[in-house]
């Protein structure tokens, strides 16, 4: 069952076409990996699917995404309902100055939700699902920004999921961790996706390779290819993917 669908999507800042003619199905709770060499739209594509780009002066996106057949980019859609429904998880960790428990329950608060025994049960169920509440339940009221890097990490992977998303979206989740704490956000995906669609940006091949269900290498703006993780990295179709994986180029 096919979560997003993305049909001839383009998108421009100004003259500039970043994104040409994009289309995927992407499946409900696997995980998808976008792979490419720097600079070549994975991470504006991935913000095309929360309308994230909606902040950039002078971006216009043509095509269609549908989440679960409804059209994101619809004039009766409401952003903020949308990005409940499909967070996000930046590059670097992003933790507001305040505290843990006021980080988790800014999103809840946000949509309505106000009484302490429901925001207590929402931030419990969100740090024991981004496997750090054992770490930090005795460290809620302490500012989240002297947590440890991979911390704020799975902290902020916690407040996505208090609003109960159905797809993640990670934007190279680990390319500011130390090897431990990037293990535990692996093991941390591969849990998620039980319940969760995942769509990640990474730049580390073996990552993509070890934690995704289906694979997009990105070039130039353009999807060259997009498979079975193990097909894309044992067979590609496609030289330019070849040439990718084997380092040759990127």
């Amino acid at each position: 069952m096919d979560k997003l669908i993305v049909d001839k999507l383009n998108l421009y800042y100004g003259a500039n076409h970043a994104l040409r003619d994009i289309g995927m199905a992407i499946p409900a709770r696997e995980v998808t990996a976008l792979i490419g060499p720097s600079g070549c739209g994975k991470s504006t594509f991935l913000r095309t699917l929360n309308r994230m780009n909606d902040l950039v002066e002078g971006c216009r996106i043509e095509g269609k995404v549908t989440l679960d057949g409804e059209d994101i980019y619809a004039e009766e859609t409401d952003v903020s309902v949308l990005r409940k429904r499909v967070g996000m998880v930046f590059q670097k960790p992003t933790p507001f100055a305040m505290s843990v428990y006021d980080n988790i329950a800014f999103g809840p608060r946000t949509h309505g939700i106000r009484a302490r025994v429901k925001l207590d049960a929402i931030i419990e169920k969100s740090l024991r699902d981004a496997a750090i509440w054992d770490e930090i339940k005795d460290r809620l009221n302490e500012n989240a920004l002297s947590l440890s890097g991979g911390q704020q990490q799975r902290m902020c992977i916690a407040r996505a999921l208090a609003v109960s998303p159905e797809v993640l979206l990670m934007d190279e989740p680990t390319s500011a961790l130390d090897p431990i704490s990037t293990s535990r956000i692996e093991d941390l995906v591969a849990e998620l996706k039980k319940e969760y669609t995942i769509v990640i940006v990474t730049h580390n091949m073996q990552q993509a390779a070890r934690i995704s269900d289906r694979t997009a290498f990105f070039f130039l703006g353009e999807m060259i290819e997009y498979d079975a993780t193990e097909k894309i990295f044992s067979l590609p179709d496609d030289k330019r993917t070849e040439n990718y994986i084997t380092g040759r180029f990127g």
